[in-house]
């Protein structure tokens, strides 16, 4: 893949995340922006990844992220899914946020304290937009 625009940044970090795992892949890189490390920092602190490093470059730094696998060798993430997209977004009251496989899951919101778990954001009692489920 060239460096083309991406017209879907988050969708493309859960993309490569899924064909990394699928390839049993220990890595992989990411272009980096704001959102997309954090997302990738929250699905470490979260379990899911074993590590997030940016590494700095003048043109385009880069997220190498570092993915888990049981000790089986089977990938600590069974889902990933983009929920609002460009196209359709889609948004969530604090009452209505969404809980992926009944609360085993995590949803990550872009709300107006930033991109943080359902947890975190209905500890805070704010609402934002559903960026994407793990689980």
């Amino acid at each position: 893949m060239g460096t083309g625009v991406i017209s879907d940044p988050i969708a493309d970090l859960l993309t490569r995340i899924r064909n990394g795992l699928q390839a049993r892949h220990s890595e992989v890189l990411i272009p980096h922006s704001k959102i997309k490390a954090r997302i990738a920092e929250i699905l470490m602190q979260e379990g899911y990844l074993s590590d997030v490093q940016i590494e700095p470059d003048p043109i385009q730094s880069r997220i190498r992220v570092t993915l888990k696998y049981t000790p089986d060798r089977r990938p600590v993430i069974k889902g990933l899914r983009r929920v609002s997209r460009p196209g359709l977004r889609r948004y969530s009251g604090r009452q209505g946020i969404p809980k992926v496989q009944a609360g085993l899951g995590v949803t990550i919101l872009s709300t107006s304290r930033g991109v943080m778990t359902d947890r975190d954001a209905r500890r805070s009692g704010i609402g934002g937009e559903v960026l994407c489920e793990v689980w």
